[in-house]
């Protein structure tokens, strides 16, 4: 699995895609802005599938620009609403109401393959109700849960505290030398975050 991080919009989300280097296709993970730029990142690949770690506008803002009757958009059931709502997705914050539609497939946990790539998704609630990493052999897409040096904030519609400290611990507890890459700023690596969070 190869992949390439894109930074987009305001916030700087981090989009990532991911690619297996015998395929022409390829799948995003977490296009929040700037449609055009992904599209031309993806390097004449076809984009076989959108994933989504969670449903804040800053990572879903590019999902109905991208998709498309052959790429389907996959996110957890418990934010499955924020495609559809504004105010859930937080859309009505920056910049007005936007939609991107009903999600073709819902997840809770388990494997996900999409353009040859297998994703073990990870429940990690807390951010949102249904935010999630993805998991690739050392390789951790971990979205607004883990940072580097920081976590996910809580104070959104749908955050919990809790949630968000028990979904760190059970990162915590992946290899120490796993790679992550977040969901905004650097990678870091779990050996890096259990300094702060074990």
């Amino acid at each position: 699995m190869e992949f390439t991080v894109l930074p987009v919009g305001e916030m700087q989300a981090n989009a990532y895609i991911l690619y297996d280097k015998s395929r022409d296709d390829a799948l995003v993970i977490d296009p929040g802005a700037e449609p055009e730029g992904i599209r031309l990142a993806l390097q004449g690949r076809t984009l076989a599938g959108i994933v989504l770690t969670h449903g804040h506008v800053d990572h879903i803002g590019a999902v109905a620009a991208l998709r498309g009757p052959d790429t389907p958009v996959y996110i957890h059931e418990n934010d499955a609403q924020m495609l559809t709502n504004p105010n859930l997705s937080l859309s009505v914050m920056v910049g007005g109401p936007q939609t991107q539609g009903e999600p073709d497939f819902c997840f809770t946990e388990g494997e996900l393959t999409v353009a040859g790539v297998t994703l073990q998704v990870l429940h990690t609630p807390g951010h949102t109700p249904g935010s999630v990493c993805f998991l690739s052999g050392d390789t951790l897409f971990s979205g607004d849960t883990l940072f580097a040096r920081g976590v996910g904030r809580t104070d959104f519609p749908g955050g919990n505290d809790a949630a968000l400290w028990a979904s760190v611990r059970r990162l915590m507890a992946l290899a120490p030398e796993t790679r992550v890459y977040p969901g905004h700023g650097n990678a870091t690596t779990i050996a890096q975050e259990r300094r702060h969070y074990a």
